[in-house]
Order: C-alpha cells, then structure tokens, then sequence
C-alpha cells in the first residue's frame, strides 16, 4: 500500500514486456492457426511479399508450435504470478473468467491435436472435426471476448 492507501498490485497490463509478449504470442498463434487452412494462398495473401511462407502448411505448423510454447510459458507465468504474488490483492473479473476458460480450452484442444500427431494415437475422423471445431470455437470466441473487452476497457483483474 502506498500513503494514499492505494495498492501497489500488478495486473497483466502493468508489465509492458510482459504484456506484449501475450499479445506477440496471441497474434503469432491466430495468424498460423489460421494458415493451417490454405487461406492465404487460396486468396492471394501468399503473393504478397514477404508472406510467401504463410502458404507453406509445415513452416506454419512449426511456428504455431513456437507460438503454442511461447503462450503456454506466458500463461504458466501469470497463473503462478497470481496465485502466489497477487491473489490477496487482485480479484478476477467475470470476463476475465470468461477469457481464462476460453484459453484453458484453446490450450486442451490445442495439446489434444498434438497427441493426435503422435503415430501411437489413433483418433477417429468424426472426433479429429469435432476437435478441430471446438478448437476454432474457443479460438473465434476467445478473440471476441477479447475485443469486446479492448472496446468497453474490461480488465483481467481489478484490487480487491
């Protein structure tokens, strides 16, 4: 507490680094994500200078697979910096609630299509498209319950 009685608590916004890594992160992940679908050759983004590698399904792949583990180091960082740092002084929001649902089921879905990757499991097609569309689901949602909250100024978390 400062002189005016005001808390000194850290949210998500406070450290810039920290900030603009999860949204490098977050860009990183929708911009491959999305070129795992063959949209950026299908309409000519591909063609654009410097952007030919987005048309490549495998460099996509891997990138999101950097992103994948640049997002869950993030999210590991900010769930341990508030429950052992911040969780006395900082309360989350419903839609902050609402966003960490979304991630957490971003990240099973996203960690299940990896396991399907392994030659040792076998999904079968009906329950690799049901995957694949929960996992958009939770992505479109999460990016629109992002933006909702960058329109009205929700946070993540306010002082208790």
């Amino acid at each position: 507490m400062n002189q005016s009685g005001k808390s000194h608590a850290l949210t998500i916004h406070d450290n810039r680094i920290t900030r603009y890594l999860f949204l490098f992160s977050i860009f990183l992940m929708t911009l491959t994500g999305f070129g795992q679908m063959p949209i950026y050759k299908r309409y000519y983004m591909a063609d654009i200078p410097g952007f030919g590698w987005l048309a490549d399904f495998f460099i996509t792949r891997y990138v999101h697979y950097l992103g994948a583990a640049l997002l869950l180091a993030m999210l590991s960082y900010f769930l341990f910096d508030y429950f052992f740092l911040h969780r006395k002084n900082l309360k989350i929001t419903r839609t902050g609630f609402l966003r960490i649902a979304l991630l957490g089921g971003i990240v099973v879905t996203g960690v299940l299509f990896v396991v399907k990757n392994f030659p040792v499991h076998y999904f079968s097609h009906d329950v690799i498209i049901l995957l694949n569309l929960c996992h958009l689901g939770f992505v479109m949602s999460f990016l629109f319950a992002s933006m909702y909250c960058l329109i009205f100024k929700k946070k993540w978390t306010i002082v208790r």
